[in-house]
């Protein structure tokens, strides 16, 4: 009998969709029912080539083999996740399976993991694809009844392979010539480059900036008091002290009058709903998480707890389909501590469906992050896991909520012919922030205001004169950034292109963590508390590139461009020779060495580092001594050509820790036996092998 092969991108989604689907019996790297067999991806299967593997002649950096562009861009399994390939392949080759079902993540990454994996396997079968935003057994259903055709979505995937090969192109070529030129090893990207960028801006910003004393003077009546505005220029800054001094006593023990009192009602519309990028924000703002650890948790909670929709998303709207979920998903979340917001919204007459909300088109391939229609039983979450649900959940009854409502008042007092001014705030109605009502600080303009009536005389009591200092811009922390790599266009002057990059930005809201994880590991940027510092081999990288590289301009150009790609706007061919002229400008520009900066050379100050401090000779060019830094472990003739390199968190994935005496006893041994390990995507634990393969002694694993 025949049957339909799934591919899902984690072992843990395919269990849910092989429950489902009734496929109850294990396979080695499957599971099998009637109709259906069920396997995974463990993340990417396949990747590009490496340059030596188009021309030996690249397995050494020299700068006359620039630029490298390969005629065709070949793609090959990856040596840690062979074996789960293997499998999949000999599953598409199998003479019961009649066509297949692609079921990665409905998004760019994930539609790249299947079509890559279907294009090394030479699988030709017809294939179909699902397309879900949610892991409820309902939405796998109802998704499974919907299945879409496989070709209708090409152009995501030619978006996809266009993003990769790009990545490639660009990175690949600008980190050899700016190595080589400058003798240090230095990692550039498409992204993460123009990312680097913004962060040195503000750092130069911070370090030029000059503070500057100014005071304000305060005259204290009765029960209230107010602050010297000038009135030509309605600043309450005064630069010399002598004249705040003379303000104090002009106004000493004298009498004003309230010149006026201004009435203001203020709203507030409820916020929209969340896409990743804002989720991500109010993590970090509220919690000090990492872009990357609210990506991790929000993935959790859609993957294993089944408890939100698809998170990486870059909408925050809901489709009109989506209108009678709504009654369901606030029926499941009516619980503590949730329950008495949601009566308030059921007892409205009609839910205020508005465009904030429904927008069609303002949905892109999924829609905002909402809960699902499960009841969450809150005592199963983490403390972090629980912290972001609140979050979503929090957000998706306040839409719902009227606004919020307050009233602005400013009183002006007038004291010897100079103005005083006083603000304050009185709340109408709380609205949505009925919701946030334990989060918020009180505020000065929130203080009660005396009932005065305009003309009223007023006696000053006392005065104050108030020393402060003007403030350098603000660090960035990682909400910060998130923010300006999305509206990378706040950077641009031209007005056509900062039109253009409101459709862009720099990468998406997917890749920004890994972003910022990357230009850490590489020691570009680091972590101070909450702050994101540009370290000196960052800042120096940034003045030796050309402007275009660094640009936020150029790739959230490109951003846009992978998105008409996926739209049918634009060929893929017309996108890649962009990349190509560009790739060639770059290799060409590096030759423009400054000379003024000098990198250090990671390489010959370790050579000259005690011969105590090396693990061992290097198993791939026989010839350096491995050495340790932050990030990792490396051969001492790397800018001879020896690409030998082991990252300290390669395996994080698999719980394995390359600690200094694990990477001495694998130099030394080639192989390690019997490692304790945790699958990718699920709890489960297994031993694994890691081994050094291949001619640059690569560290691979292998799980049994």
């Amino acid at each position: 009998m025949s049957k339909v092969l799934v591919i899902a991108e984690k072992p843990s989604v395919a269990r849910d969709i092989g429950k489902v689907l009734g496929c109850n019996k294990k396979g080695d790297g499957f599971l099998i029912g009637d109709k259906y067999i069920v396997t995974w991806a463990v993340g990417h299967l396949v990747t590009l080539f490496e340059p030596e593997e188009y021309d030996l002649k690249y397995k050494k950096w020299r700068f006359d083999t620039l630029p490298i562009i390969p005629e065709t861009m070949k793609i090959k399994p990856i040596d840690d996740t062979k074996k789960q390939f293997e499998i999949i392949k000999r599953l598409m080759e199998d003479e019961r399976i009649d066509s297949l079902i692609c079921a990665t993540d409905a998004g760019r990454e994930g539609e790249l993991i299947f079509r890559y994996t279907y294009e090394a396997a030479f699988c030709t079968k017809p294939f179909k694809r699902l397309w879900i935003s949610s892991m409820t057994d309902e939405a796998i259903k109802e998704g499974f009844e919907k299945l879409k055709e496989g070709r209708e979505y090409d152009n995501l995937f030619y978006s996809a392979k266009c993003r990769s090969e790009a990545d490639w192109l660009v990175g690949m070529n600008a980190s050899r010539a700016y190595t080589l030129k400058y003798n240090a090893l230095l990692s550039i990207g498409r992204v993460q480059t123009p990312t680097l960028a913004i962060l040195v801006k503000r750092q130069k910003e911070i370090e030029n900036f000059v503070p500057q004393d100014y005071f304000e003077v305060n005259a204290i009546f009765y029960n209230y008091k107010g602050t010297f505005i000038d009135k030509e220029t309605n600043e309450t800054k005064i630069l010399e002290k002598t004249l705040a001094e003379a303000l104090l006593e002009k106004i000493k023990d004298k009498t004003g009058k309230v010149l006026k009192i201004e009435n203001e009602k203020k709203k507030q519309v409820p916020p929209l709903l969340y896409d990743l990028t804002e989720l991500q924000r109010d993590g970090n703002k509220k919690f000090g998480f990492s872009a990357q650890k609210t990506l991790n948790l929000v993935q959790d909670l859609y993957e294993k707890r089944k408890l939100v929709t698809y998170p990486r998303t870059d909408s925050r709207y809901l489709s009109k389909d989506m209108v009678n979920k709504i009654q369901s998903t606030l029926n499941k979340v009516a619980v503590e501590p949730y329950l008495e917001y949601v009566k308030y919204v059921k007892a409205l007459q009609k839910l205020p469906i508005t465009k904030r909300i429904i927008d069609d088109s303002k949905v892109t391939d999924h829609h905002a992050i909402i809960p699902t229609d499960v009841t969450p039983n809150l005592k199963l979450l983490s403390q972090d896991e629980l912290k972001i649900y609140d979050l979503i959940v929090r957000r998706f009854i306040s839409v719902f909520y009227p606004n919020y409502e307050f009233t602005l008042t400013k009183i002006t007092t007038e004291v010897e012919g100079e103005n005083f001014i006083t603000k304050g705030k009185t709340i109408l109605n709380l609205g949505w922030m009925e919701l946030y009502k334990n989060d918020n600080k009180k505020s000065e303009d929130e203080d009660e205001l005396p009932k005065l009536k305009k003309g009223e005389e007023v006696k000053v009591i006392d005065g104050e004169i108030v020393q402060k200092k003007t403030k350098p811009p603000s660090a960035y922390n990682e909400a910060s950034l998130l923010s300006a790599m999305e509206n990378a266009g706040r950077f641009v002057e031209d007005e056509d292109i900062k039109e253009q990059l409101k459709e862009g930005g720099l990468g998406t809201p997917a890749t920004r963590a890994a972003i910022i994880e990357r230009l850490i590991n590489v020691g570009y940027i680091t972590r101070k508390g909450k702050s994101l510092l540009p370290a000196e081999k960052g800042m120096k990288l940034i003045e030796i590139v050309p402007e275009e590289l660094k640009s936020p301009e150029t790739t959230g150009k490109w951003e846009k461009g992978l998105t008409s790609i996926s739209k049918g706007k634009l060929g893929q061919d017309r996108f890649m020779e962009s990349i190509q002229r560009y790739v060639r400008y770059i290799v060409k520009e590096s030759s423009k060495v400054n000379r003024e900066v000098v990198f250090e050379e990671e390489g010959k100050s370790a050579s000259n580092k005690s011969i105590q401090n090396s693990l061992g000779k290097c198993p791939a060019c026989g010839k350096g001594n491995i050495l340790e830094n932050s990030k990792g472990y490396y051969c001492t003739e790397w800018t001879r050509g020896c690409k030998f390199t082991i990252w300290k968190n390669q395996f994080e994935r698999f719980k394995v820790k390359l600690d200094v005496e694990t990477v001495k006893k694998l130099i030394k041994e080639g192989k390690i036996q019997d490692l304790d390990v945790e699958k990718p995507g699920s709890l489960e634990k297994a031993k694994a092998v890691i081994e050094l393969k291949g001619p640059f002694a690569t560290a691979a694993i292998f799980v049994k």
